[in-house]
């Protein structure tokens, strides 16, 4: 028999208590006494805010969830009749593949404890891992005589997942990669989206896409509105464009070789204000490798409205993203009739060195009217005799006359339309 007693009581904010409301209709018996009576209560949601305003403590463990604070009250009691000595604690949470320190014996400075006197603990630890804990609390004193007495508890917990994310990345003309991402809350209750932000690779420079000016030009507010509540199994997306880096531009066959594009960190908070925060792993861009390959060719010059039958120029930049020098040959791919190349059919580039990049100015014929695609070009590689195709390299709009005001409509429908 332990003259020591120990329990646990987990640290947690109060909810809101939801009376239930009993009414009639006035023509009834009771009249209009239930309806006043349920005015009155205040647990009773009232119509103008659709909860009680009773705050309820709480009545069991609760859910606990990953990247949330884990808080609890270690209270060691002696209910014997006898002071005992040395009395000291030690606090444990044990994992599936770790213990953690939470309270060590040294941190005690109690040396006895009075009958009924009490030892009051606060522990607080964040939770970085999903499944089974157990919380492990041991308690070594003395009695009279000097007999040493131990005794352990254990305490045990589920850990469950808050949020599922699921992303998707888009590749755009240029150098851009776009990121999806979709939050679910999973939990049982609202929570509010406090923060969702990419954090970036190194060669990468991250701008979000989730904020719109709005009348007043010195604000910005959210796409999604003034309401931040998320219910629970309701999904929020949010979007982010990432661009290469000045490390990336300088070596660009980093990007070959880097399938890493950072992670996203979120922070949540639940109804009543508890605050949980959790960092993804690495997102990867699996298509990165293969995307680029040895050769990386991106449009740099090309107007956006052109007129028919009128010669127009775009430049191409070709970087070698290979391990070696590159000697290639320039084929023109057909057009279809709509745009012709107004050049040589093909024709031999200078040679290009690893990391470098080489611009050729090239000319078109436009012969429709309308959206028009422009065909792509083929290089190869002179020494493996290897083909790049890149087919699709832009589109212009083709008119019969160019005004200032159709050129700004169109070059702004154009990249709506992109």
């Amino acid at each position: 028999f332990h003259k020591i007693l120990i329990s646990v009581m987990r640290l947690t904010r109060p909810s809101l208590f939801t009376g239930v409301s009993v009414t009639c209709d006035p023509r009834d018996i009771p009249g209009d006494i239930l309806n006043i009576e349920c005015k009155n209560d205040m647990a009773i949601p009232q119509p103008d805010t659709g909860i009680g305003q009773v705050l309820l403590l709480p009545q069991s463990f609760g859910n606990i969830y990953l990247g949330e604070t884990f808080a609890c009250c270690i209270c060691v009691h002696n209910s014997s009749n006898d002071v005992v000595y040395d009395v000291a604690l030690k606090a444990i949470l044990q994992m599936s593949n770790q213990r953690v320190p939470l309270l060590d014996e040294e941190e005690n400075d109690l040396t006895q404890l009075a009958p009924d006197d009490l030892i009051n603990k606060i522990i607080q630890h964040e939770v970085k891992e999903i499944g089974t804990h157990i919380l492990v609390c041991a308690v070594h004193y003395k009695g009279i005589g000097g007999f040493e007495q131990s005794f352990r508890k254990f305490f045990k917990f589920q850990v469950l997942k808050p949020l599922d994310v699921k992303t998707k990345f888009y590749n755009a003309e240029s150098e851009e990669v776009y990121l999806e991402a979709g939050i679910q809350n999973i939990t049982s209750g609202p929570i509010f989206l406090e923060k969702v932000n990419l954090e970036p690779a190194p060669s990468y420079v991250v701008t979000p896409l989730n904020s719109i000016v709005g009348h007043d030009s010195s604000k910005i507010d959210t796409v999604f509105g003034p309401v931040g509540c998320v219910n629970p199994h309701d999904t929020r997306q949010y979007l982010f464009c990432l661009r290469p880096g000045p490390q990336a531009r300088n070596n660009p066959s980093s990007l070959k070789q880097t399938a890493n594009i950072g992670k996203l960190d979120i922070v949540w908070r639940t109804n009543m204000g508890d605050k949980g925060r959790l960092q993804t792993s690495q997102l990867q861009r699996m298509i990165l490798a293969s995307q680029y390959g040895d050769l990386k060719v991106m449009v740099e010059k090309v107007p956006n409205v052109v007129k028919l039958e009128e010669q127009f120029d775009i430049i191409l930049s070709i970087t070698n993203i290979s391990e070696k020098d590159l000697s290639l040959h320039l084929d023109f791919l057909p057009g279809g009739f709509a745009t012709e190349w107004h050049c040589a059919s093909s024709r031999y580039l200078q040679k290009l060195p690893v990391g470098k990049t080489l611009t050729v100015d090239l000319s078109l014929m436009p012969l429709k009217l309308g959206l028009q695609t422009i065909a792509g070009v083929k290089l190869t590689d002179t020494f493996l005799k290897r083909s790049y195709i890149y087919e699709n390299l832009a589109q212009v709009f083709v008119v019969n006359e160019i005004t200032e005001e159709r050129q700004r409509f169109l070059s702004q429908w154009i990249q709506q339309e992109v």
